[in-house]
């Protein structure tokens, strides 16, 4: 039985303890927050107990522990969770600075505990087998990635103004899912290029920030990828992604509440795309928390490691530093 403390108990670390509460041979323990009622309506609701966060590093009876709080905290916990001895699980990312994540990298490297990070579209079933064929050779040898993500609407201008940046909250994702896609053979980022405008509300700029973007990198090995987002879609949740390959290609598609089309005199009518993150990658958070466990069980490597969140951070860097200069980034 491995027993496991939350950090956080906001909307991701609902999500996590859920699925944490649900796994076999694993007991969720322990559930901290800044808001003492949040951490007691959960704990309460997953037969789970409310802690402190030294309460949490001080039990040796904790094996692991799930952050799942604010960006800020990310860091600091878990160099604590290290050098407590404690495996971790941390939502994205690892820290808002490139200098303090690799830090952080380091530390957990001296420590020997094991650290994943939560890119959570590496588990999605579709992405997934689309990664599958690929490795399977399906569409010869991978040439273009081109990455379509798109929310449903912007987050409080609050939340804006702490995110460190649409490149490093919002597109972090879609960059690891370049490294993940395109740079399966150990291929990397050679030169990014990023532009970025604010076409749906003024608020945005006034928080700092923008809310559509494009960004193009080609690979040392000249393969190219695209990925435009915007903080805006009126029709859901949009989340595509299509590979070209030298012998074909791969598309992944929207996910649809379902896949009835219906068919009558007004034309063809589908359901719009599911309308958020919690509905699209529902499956994904389960498996990649299942993932977690089965990898600290049996010594297998993590689909996502800390080093990995590091490179994706260094790209959400370069980005926002080329939108910023107007110049592209080389590395």
């Amino acid at each position: 039985m491995k027993n496991v403390a939350v950090f956080g108990a906001g909307r991701i670390g609902r999500i996590h303890a859920s699925n944490l509460a649900a796994l076999p041979g694993v007991r969720l323990q322990y559930v901290c927050d800044a808001v003492p009622s949040a951490a007691a309506e959960l704990a309460q609701q997953l037969g789970a107990q409310v802690a402190e966060l030294d309460q949490v590093f001080a039990d040796p009876g904790v094996d692991a522990v799930a952050i799942c709080s604010p960006t800020n905290t990310h860091s600091d916990l878990i160099a604590r969770a290290a050098a407590a001895g404690k495996h971790i699980f941390c939502e994205k990312p690892v820290d808002l600075s490139v200098p303090r994540a690799e830090a952080v990298a380091r530390a957990v490297a001296e420590a020997g505990v094991a650290c994943m990070i939560g890119f959570q579209r590496r588990f999605d079933p579709t992405f997934n087998e689309a990664r599958r064929r690929l490795d399977a050779g399906e569409i010869g040898r991978p040439e273009m990635l081109v990455i379509t993500s798109r929310d449903p609407g912007a987050p409080p201008v609050d939340y804006l103004k702490a995110s460190g940046g649409i490149f490093r909250d919002m597109l972090i994702h879609d960059l690891d899912v370049f490294r993940w896609i395109l740079c399966a053979d150990g291929d990397e980022a050679a030169w990014l290029s990023a532009t970025a405008s604010v076409l749906t509300d003024p608020a945005v700029a006034e928080a700092g920030d923008w809310d559509s973007t494009a960004v193009t990198i080609k690979t040392r090995l000249g393969r190219l990828c695209q990925i435009n987002t915007s903080r805006r879609a009126a029709y859901g949740y949009d989340q595509r992604f299509e590979l070209l390959g030298s012998d074909g290609m791969l598309q992944c598609g929207n996910q649809t509440p379902s896949q009835v089309l219906q068919w009558d005199a007004r034309g063809v009518r589908a359901d719009k795309p599911e309308p958020f993150f919690l509905q699209r990658y529902a499956a994904a958070y389960r498996l990649e928390i299942e993932h977690f466990f089965d990898c600290l069980q049996s010594g297998q490597p993590f689909k996502t490691t800390v080093e990995d969140g590091v490179k994706a951070q260094q790209l959400a860097d370069a980005a926002t530093l080329s939108a910023q200069s107007g110049q592209p980034v080389q590395f």
